[in-house]
């Protein structure tokens, strides 16, 4: 039998022993009235080995244990942390019976008084004992930290149990996620909501996740962008939005891509892309603040500074600058023959406008510490962004980097209808050719900025790479909960 099997086998036997002594091992519920940080702030001042005479109630997993026959030290972990608890039997009563057949990893509810020992450990002094949950599976085995990796990621509950660093992960992830909506509803934009399934889906260059709708016999879409439709907002009258949303993408995993992640994206009528980027490093200056104290973070071996403002860059100049070509006044022939000769790979025709997106990402996207605007690409990048005023070939986008990472993309965004449709119609093509990531015709869309859109401004940024740099982590596994797995048999 293998060591685990039979541990389960042993924890099955002392539930069977629990039930024996008439005792439910799966209650409803348990009165709570303090928390383990609770009882250590309001008690921080007693002394070594004084009672405070008064009664707490908590509750919790037991986590490590320590008897000594008919008393027992134990500790138990509830979400705020850990607290020492004090067992005897004489004082406990038929409850010891119980205690004696609970494993590190039950969780029971306890009520006692606290008192400080004479080794000065704030500890609660068993007066009644409730078993809450048998757990009948072990914790693993090095209770403060999983080394395995992927153990860590396909099982994050036993992480969790394990792991205060994880843990502290994920509650400032959702206080940055507060954050966020803090800073946004203090400059007036209102959190809207829009469809994760879509008839037709756009907004990005990426291949879709297809489904079927049985009832209405049609194919739908997980969303890859929510674009298209906030754009429709924008139509109705709505002028400053935003929507934090899932978005899917059938596309590789690495330690910055998963195939579900979360974007917000933000709209703004009457703005451009430069009112976008000054609304981009704000946010990430007040995220930073608000959650570190500091915009100054470790991030890959390096200091990372997240101050406003950020250093703009154009494409092109990055280009000349990084890796010496003179793209601006190179033909798509010549810019070819860079590519080719370093090795680059195309994965769209190979026209002066994906040809210098290639170079780019080839040479410069590494290059960028702080993060860094990256400014004025080809219009072949996006068919959604108006032209600069200074070049036909290119558009007024964005995008940040820092440390070879991509944090968000934005536009002056394109609303003459006509151009649109063109646009459009060439992405069509290039799909019907082949080319899994190019977005299909959305009449309707179309339809609604006939109806008129006003100039605006928009970004997405990508929430798990803003919570990956903010918090130093180097993988967007360490800050998804649940990260895509492959199935193991």
């Amino acid at each position: 039998m293998e060591p685990e099997n039979h541990l389960v086998k042993e924890r099955i036997n002392k539930l069977a022993k629990i039930r024996a002594l008439g005792v439910n091992p799966y209650p409803s519920r348990f009165e709570r009235t303090h928390s383990s940080s609770d009882i250590k702030k309001e008690f921080e001042k007693l002394n070594k080995e004084e009672d405070s005479g008064k009664e707490v109630g908590i509750a919790g997993r037991i986590i490590t244990t320590r008897s000594m026959g008919k008393a027992s030290f134990f500790n138990v972990q509830d979400e705020s942390g850990q607290i020492q608890v004090y067992i005897r039997e004489d004082e406990a009563g038929n409850a010891y019976a119980v205690f004696r057949e609970c494993d590190n990893g039950d969780f029971v509810g306890i009520k006692g008084g606290v008192f400080r020992t004479k080794t000065g450990e704030l500890t609660i002094r068993v007066k009644s004992f409730e078993l809450l949950s048998k757990s009948l599976r072990p914790l693993p085995e090095k209770y403060h930290g999983l080394k395995d990796m992927e153990l860590k990621y396909r099982k994050r509950y036993l992480d969790l149990i394990s792991s205060p660093e994880s843990k502290e992960v994920f509650v400032k992830r959702s206080r940055m996620l507060k954050a966020i909506r803090d800073f946004l509803a203090q400059r007036g934009f209102m959190e809207v909501e829009t469809p994760a399934l879509h008839p037709i889906y756009g907004g990005a260059a990426a291949k879709p996740f297809v489904t079927h709708h049985n009832e209405l016999d049609m194919k739908l879409y997980l969303r890859i962008s929510p674009e298209l439709y906030l754009k429709r907002l924008l139509v109705g009258g709505f002028e400053k939005i935003y929507d934090i949303n899932k978005n899917f993408r059938n596309e590789g995993i690495d330690t910055t891509h998963n195939p579900e992640f979360t974007m917000m994206e933000i709209y703004q009528s009457y703005a451009d892309y430069d009112d976008m980027m000054k609304l981009t490093e704000e946010l990430y200056e007040f995220i930073a603040k608000t959650v570190l104290g500091t915009t100054k973070i470790q991030f890959k071996g390096a200091l990372i500074d997240v101050k406003a403002p950020w250093e703009r860059v154009k494409m092109l100049d990055a280009i000349q600058e990084y890796a010496g070509v003179d793209a601006r006044n190179m033909s798509a022939e010549q810019l070819l023959e860079i590519v080719k000769k370093n090795g680059i790979e195309m994965k769209n025709e190979p026209n002066w406008g994906n040809l210098v997106c290639a170079i780019f990402e080839h040479f410069c996207e590494k290059e960028f510490v702080n993060p860094t605007f990256v400014i004025d690409h080809p219009a072949e990048s996006t068919p959604l962004c108006k032209q600069t005023k200074y070049d036909s070939r290119l558009v007024e986008r964005f995008e940040p980097f820092s440390m070879g990472m991509e944090l968000a993309n934005g536009y002056s965004e394109l609303n003459d209808p006509l151009l649109q449709r063109r646009l459009l119609e060439a992405q069509q093509k290039q799909l019907t050719a082949g080319n899994e990531e190019a977005n299909p015709l959305d009449e309707d869309f179309i339809e609604a900025i006939e109806q008129g859109m006003p100039p605006a401004g928009g970004v997405g940024i990508g929430i798990d790479r803003m919570i990956m740099l903010i918090l130093g982590k180097e993988s967007i596994r360490d800050i998804i909960l649940f990260p895509t797995m492959k199935i193991v048999q």
